[in-house]
Parts: C-alpha cells; sequence; structure tokens
C-alpha cells in the first residue's frame, strides 16, 4: 500500500521567511540548508508530502530555488519522487539502517583507532566534558538535547584522528546520523547505555589502546543499529 502523504505546514520551525544571506551563498543553497535541517531534526515528518509553491510562500521567494534544494535533497535521499509528482520526506526502512551503520562502524571505528595514536596531551579534556554534558541532561531528563551533545562528542573524536580526508567522509553522512540518534536516545535507558560507551571509549584513547578503542567504537555503532532496528520495527519510528 503506498505511503499516505500530507501537505507541508508553511509554520514548520525553520521554514519562515530567510534572513539577509551571505553573497557567497544562493538563494537555492540556503533554501537547501534550511530545508534540509528541519527535515534532520524532525520538524518535518517521514512521508510529510513536499509542495513547492508552499515551501516558497513560507519562505517569501520564488518557486526556482526552491526545486533547485528539492533536487539537491533528492540526491542526497532525504526525500524522495512521488509516482504520480511531486516528493514526500524519505521514510526510513531497516536497510538504510543497516547500511548507514555498518559504514559508519568501519569508518568511526577506524577515526578511533588514529585518535588514540594521534591525540595529544590535554586534548581530552573536551571529550569528558561531553560526557558530562550528557550525564546531566540524562539525570535532569533533559533528553531532547542528548542527540546534539552526541554528535559533539562523536565530532570532537573524529577530529583527533588528524585526518581531514576521513572526516570529510564521515561528515558525509552526519545529517543522515543525527536523524537515527535523534530515534535512539528518546529513551533513557538506551541513552545510559551510549554513555557508558562512551566512557570507555575515551579511556582506551587515553591508554592509546588503538586496537582496543577501534574494537569499542565498532560494538557501539553495532549496538545503536540494534536499537534503531528495535526502535524501527516496535513503532515504525512514529
Amino acid at each position: 500500500m503506498p505511503t499516505k502523504t500530507k501537505p507541508i505546514e508553511t509554520d514548520i520551525p525553520g521554514l519562515g521567511p530567510l534572513k539577509a544571506m551571505p553573497e557567497r551563498k544562493s538563494l537555492g543553497q540556503m533554501v537547501y540548508e534550511n530545508l534540509r535541517q528541519t527535515i534532520v531534526r524532525g520538524s518535518i515528518a517521514p512521508g510529510t508530502r513536499l509542495v513547492e509553491s508552499q515551501i516558497a510562500e513560507a519562505q517569501g521567494i520564488s518557486r526556482t530555488p526552491v526545486r533547485e534544494a528539492i533536487h539537491k535533497l533528492e540526491r542526497e535521499r532525504f526525500i524522495e519522487r512521488l509516482p504520480h509528482g511531486g516528493f514526500s520526506v524519505l521514510e526510513l526502512s531497516r536497510e538504510e539502517i543497516v547500511e548507514t551503520f555498518g559504514i559508519r562502524s568501519v569508518l568511526e571505528g577506524y577515526a578511533a583507532r588514529l585518535a588514540a595514536i594521534n591525540h595529544q596531551p590535554g586534548q581530552l579534556k573536551r571529550l569528558k566534558e561531553k560526557i558530562d554534558e550528557f550525564q546531566r541532561l540524562l539525570d535532569t531528563k533533559h533528553l531532547e538535547g542528548l542527540p546534539q551533545v552526541n554528535t559533539e562528542f562523536h565530532d570532537l573524536l573524529y577530529a583527533l584522528s588528524n585526518s581531514p580526508r576521513l572526516i570529510r567522509m564521515i561528515d558525509a553522512l552526519r545529517d543522515h546520523i543525527y536523524r537515527y540518534r535523534q530515534i535512539i536516545l528518546k529513551e533513557a535507558g538506551r541513552a545510559r547505555t551510549s554513555n557508558e560507551d562512551h566512557r570507555l571509549i575515551l579511556e582506551s584513547i587515553r591508554t592509546r589502546d588503538a586496537e582496543g578503542v577501534e574494537q569499542l567504537v565498532r560494538e557501539h555503532i553495532l549496538r545503536g543499529q540494534q536499537m534503531a532496528l528495535n526502535a524501527f520495527e516496535s513503532d515504525g519510528f512514529r
């Protein structure tokens, strides 16, 4: 049965009139970034139909840059073309979960290995601060802030690899990964397990256990994959 779609609401957060923008960015690029973030942050739900005219009206612009943004989002698999015309936000699937987490486990495991080898004294302090910040949010039940802090922890970890090419490869998956983090970290027990993993990862980097931390990160990510699959199978990410 085809997925039911619904028109996009013009008052979705982030889709109001565009602010003044630097000349170096095209209007289409600005619309693309704005629309992509509303999808990634969950303001536009999977299955939502995207209507060019409504998006253009909400942002106070013509349809041409909106069309440019939509086609770019289609190429990056954030949206899909509908059989009878138009587009909708891509539904997350079991196959996409397995593929995305599998790629992550390899890339991020290697980044952690390099971090254990290449980090300099004093560089691990910020990782510890993110673990503590995550724990404070968890203890005070502010779960909505966990995905962002989790992302910041992982970004700091990648940076310690001292491998710009590897970081760019991981960043190509960044927004897809964020969508899954929001799902995984909605439940306090899963979030607590994630932060305990981070503590073990930090300790292995501190002791320069390159092989051990690579294995820890791979296990951490594949545990996240199973959490995402469980959530998908239980409620379809609704």
